[in-house]
């Protein structure tokens, strides 16, 4: 499997380094978010391939890896 962008930037993002604050304050690339609108829309109106439905399902699948770090890194700040 060749990684989508969005993989490599969380992949850039974990192998600089992070704190809790850095883990909270991720926003994925504007680059990304459109390639994810657009997989998103086209699922919805003309479908996508095999391939494309597997890079929508892996983003899937690093938001909500990346929400529940989020959530971890609010409660190692808070304690």
């Amino acid at each position: 499997m060749i990684a989508s962008p969005v993989y490599e930037e969380i992949i850039d993002f974990l192998a600089a380094g992070t704190t809790p604050d850095r883990i909270i304050a991720f926003r994925p690339s504007e680059r990304a978010k459109a390639r994810v609108e657009e997989l998103i829309h086209r699922e919805k109106t003309s479908g996508l391939s095999i391939e494309e439905t597997d890079e929508l399902n892996h983003y899937m699948q690093l938001e909500h890896i990346m929400r529940l770090a989020k959530a971890r890194a609010r409660q190692y700040l808070s304690s």
